[in-house]
């Protein structure tokens, strides 16, 4: 049976609108803890351990106050299927690692390094690197000492406080990412 309220200049079926926007805000009540608003769902997150910040540095536990361009998605295909996304992916391997030396001329910059030799492994032990989205901080041009590392990861039980990042459960990446515009911005505030 035809529907005849239909409108004739629109498409019978419709995909729900790429994501080109994601929100953070910090809770009121905890600094560390806050809110990832994607579309008009909100998701708890965890926040670095000095809250957010303008003033980036190395090691300051605090997250950036900035529009962070969403990079690239890295993911352990030892532990997850590989995410559905229009960003860029990329397999985490055994050797890579994140440098965060300030003294390294490959600062803030995806790195091969033999286990053991640096700060920033990204096989883990515990599950928060199993899905990264690299997030575009400090990377145009890089400047030594104003942090590295910023990611969007998975969570600690309680959503205990990161080292700068932006941390959710892992049912948000798989409503999330598959959402996500290939030029999609997360906005901290």
């Amino acid at each position: 049976m035809r529907n005849r309220d239909r409108d004739p200049l629109r498409p019978a079926f419709e995909r729900p609108r790429r994501l080109t926007r994601l929100r953070v805000f910090a809770s009121v009540r905890d600094r560390r803890k806050g809110f990832l608003i994607a579309g008009g769902a909100a998701f708890p997150c965890a926040l670095g351990r000095a809250g957010i910040g303008m003033l980036k540095r190395e090691g300051d536990g605090r997250t950036p106050r900035a529009d962070l361009p969403l990079r690239s998605v890295l993911f352990r295909a030892d532990r997850i299927g590989r995410p559905l996304s229009l960003l860029p992916l990329r397999i985490i391997a055994a050797r890579d690692a994140w440098c965060d030396d300030v003294a390294d001329r490959r600062y803030n910059r995806l790195i091969d390094r033999p286990p053991g030799e640096a700060e920033e492994r990204l096989t883990r032990d515990d599950h928060l690197y199993d899905v990264i989205v690299e997030l575009g901080w400090n990377d145009a041009p890089v400047i030594r000492g104003r942090g590295s590392a910023i990611f969007w990861h998975l969570a600690r039980p309680g959503f205990t406080p990161t080292a700068g990042c932006v941390a959710v459960e892992r049912h948000v990446f798989s409503k999330v990412l598959p959402r996500l515009a290939r030029h999609c911005v997360m906005l901290v505030r």
